[in-house]
């Protein structure tokens, strides 16, 4: 169909052919994750933006990538405008400025792959070789740099194929975007074979389309004969290894509300009065959202016992989020903090969040540039906390994520290689409303689990709430927008992954491909210009 499609395409002129190709891509794209959730589009969606390349110089096929990059991420993240205008009171046309320029940037990933690409020559071969490496570099570059945004990356659309996703627990997430992306050039040569139209006018012998197809066939049976096995044996570990029963509970609290002084003490109502239905399920643990106290526990002195008298008529022990600070030298940090509590009017330990949103929770370059203020206003910027760290619980260590740290893969292997055995993601995600954002950020909480094969369970203030097992399977989550309270039992597991234990080894090898790449064209470059 997609063959079809690339074949008869209008007789438009060659540039207007090239953007339209770019724009469907960046569709395409888009339409692999939730909530469209057509998650086989990923496979092919990069088809249309390789064959605009063709021909290209470095310079337009930057453009052609910029164009998919633009219209992807557009499309992708459009619920940062609701998100801006109603909690950041930004004016339309300011907030739609920002989502273009954050799109922008993050655009360049993709006009930098597609520029690469160009550069690689007319040997069809390599050109073959070099595509999964480079996209999958870019995606692990993303990741961090400029404190880090991966969201959205292209394995993350196949989070409901669980045979598929179980080489995470060895490649990380960045093994199922390499298979997809090698599976696009695969498919974009069988094209351009059949259809007679060589690769920048090298003609695509038959055997390179067929070893291409045949090689991503024996990764995929590869890939899902290791997924098959890897459940059978993560299900038997998890059958013999012991459970606790944990309890989610979902206030449904309006954003616009929660930090109202006039609704605290209706929140923390609400809270118990949810709790408390908890109570025949005889739970070893409840977990609130966060931010679900909407005030300093433990020294705001009234709202802390009001929750403490919930937590003692459960009788159980409580974690959930809230604010927190620490005076150090006169000066006052503040910390976006979880909290376990137990009903003898205890905290046991605390969590502080450690990779924080920037502008939401910071401000990056506060001292160069001042003018730049926080969307959410608060008494002060928060401090970060310590990577990696645990809460003791019971003879066992929980891995606490709060709110978008668990996108960042590096923090829960962080704990779990500090013997966490059970993650626990809370978040307040009433920022997004009814938008594909958090359904986008749920999907994403399946990777966590199955790259470090451990149960996991989020609590959110208006939803997705639920729970994932250690094959990433998804045990239950809640609707939107509605109060829920729903218990599991989880099995608590203390082995170690190879991806826990050694992290994005395969992400660097495909960076250090790249860079190999990049510094050998240079050095044809620097030598041909020495020769004349």
């Amino acid at each position: 169909m997609l063959g079809v499609f690339l074949w008869t395409l209008p007789k438009l002129s060659l540039d207007k052919k090239n953007i339209l190709l770019a724009v469907v891509s960046g569709l395409l794209l888009t339409g692999a994750f939730p909530k469209i959730g057509i998650d086989w589009l990923a496979w092919i969606a990069l088809v249309p933006l390789l064959y605009a390349l063709q021909g290209l110089s470095p310079g337009g096929s930057f453009r052609m990538g910029f164009i998919t990059g633009l219209v992807h991420f557009l499309s992708l993240l459009y619920w940062l405008v609701p998100v801006m205008r109603t909690y950041g009171y930004l004016p339309w046309y300011l907030a739609i400025s920002i989502l273009f320029l954050f799109s922008a940037v993050l655009a360049l990933f993709i006009a930098v792959f597609a520029m690469a690409l160009s550069d690689l020559g007319e040997k069809p071969v390599g050109y073959l070789v070099f595509v999964a490496p480079i996209w999958v570099a870019l995606e692990y570059i993303r990741s961090f740099i400029f404190s880090g945004f991966p969201w959205g990356l292209i394995g993350y659309s196949q989070f409901d194929r669980l045979q598929l996703i179980q080489i995470s627990d060895i490649f990380g997430v960045y093994g199922v975007s390499f298979l997809i992306v090698f599976a696009n050039a695969s498919i974009f040569f069988t094209i351009l074979y059949f259809s007679k139209r060589g690769w920048q006018n090298t003609p695509i012998a038959k055997s390179l389309a067929v070893r291409s197809l045949i090689a991503f066939i024996l990764c995929l049976a590869l890939t899902l004969t290791y997924g098959f096995w890897r459940i059978n044996s993560i299900e038997q570990r998890v059958a013999a290894s012991p459970k606790i029963r944990l309890t989610v509970v979902q206030g449904n609290i309006a954003q616009g509300v929660k930090w109202d002084p006039a609704f605290q003490i209706a929140t923390i109502h609400k809270y118990n009065r949810l709790s408390a239905y908890a109570k025949t399920d005889n739970p070893d643990l409840v977990v609130w959202p966060e931010s679900a106290t909407p005030f300093y526990f433990s020294y705001e002195i009234k709202p802390t016992e009001m929750v403490m008298q919930g937590i003692r008529k459960v009788n159980t022990d409580f974690l959930f989020g809230s604010p927190s600070f620490i005076r150090r030298n006169n000066i006052v940090e503040y910390y976006v903090s979880a909290f376990l509590v137990s009903p003898q009017n205890k905290t046991i330990s605390k969590y502080d969040k450690a990779h924080l949103v920037p502008y939401g929770e910071y401000v990056p370059l506060k001292k160069w540039l001042p003018f730049l203020g926080k969307i959410v206003a608060h008494v002060g910027d928060f401090v970060p906390g310590r990577v990696g760290a645990t809460l003791p619980w019971k003879n066992n260590n929980l891995g606490v994520q709060i709110c978008y740290e668990i996108i960042f893969a590096e923090l829960s292997r962080a704990m779990v290689k500090n013997n966490a055995t059970l993650l626990i993601n809370i978040t307040n995600d009433a920022w997004f409303g009814k938008t594909s954002g958090p359904y986008q950020h749920f999907s994403m909480t399946v990777f966590r689990a199955v790259e470090n094969r451990r149960a996991l369970a989020r609590s959110a203030n208006t939803g997705i709430s639920g729970f994932v097992d250690p094959v990433g399977r998804i045990l239950a989550s809640t609707p939107l927008l509605e109060e829920a309270v729903v218990t599991r039992s989880l099995p608590l597991i203390k082995e170690k992954t190879i991806y826990t234990r050694f992290g994005d080894l395969f992400a660097l090898a495909c960076l250090a491909v790249t860079l190999f790449v990049i510094l050998l064209k240079f050095g044809k470059y620097a030598f041909r210009l020495k020769t004349g």
